[in-house]
């Protein structure tokens, strides 16, 4: 199994770790005060915050690894993808009524989602191309 190396992955790792940290801060204990503007539960929002906390510190140590296995990789492009899915089928599937607020705010973390697993998988691409010239 090659390693990647790639000063990009790391920091598209490192803005993905920041990201889900503000967001696991904002809905771990701001999620009381979000539920009526977004139309979002807090017992929805509330696990959802402190699952980002401690994946937002993983991120963060992988961030700093000066090379990351090509599966532990493939597993965050997975994790992305897997969390835009879900984020949109909330809303599709009726598992929540959201407000036009609450909406845009699963909608813009969902493509959030989409565009970090493809940056990660266009370094996985490059780090393949590379390893075969």
């Amino acid at each position: 199994m090659t390693a990647i190396r790639s000063n990009f992955l790391r920091t598209v790792i490192a803005l993905d770790a920041a990201a889900c940290g503000v967001m696991g801060a904002v809905l771990a204990f701001e999620a009381g005060a979000l539920a009526q503007p977004l139309g979002l539960s807090p017992a929805l929002m509330q696990p959802v915050g402190w699952f980002l906390l401690p994946y937002a510190g993983v991120l963060a140590w992988l961030a700093a690894r000066p090379a990351l296995p090509r599966a532990v990789v493939w597993t965050l492009v997975g994790v992305n993808l897997l969390w835009a899915v879900e984020s949109i089928a909330l809303a599709a599937l009726g598992w929540v009524q959201p407000t036009t607020l609450g909406l845009t705010v699963l909608i813009g973390q969902a493509l959030a989602a989409v565009v970090v697993a493809e940056l990660q998988y266009l370094s996985l691409r490059r780090a393949r191309r590379e390893a075969l010239a």
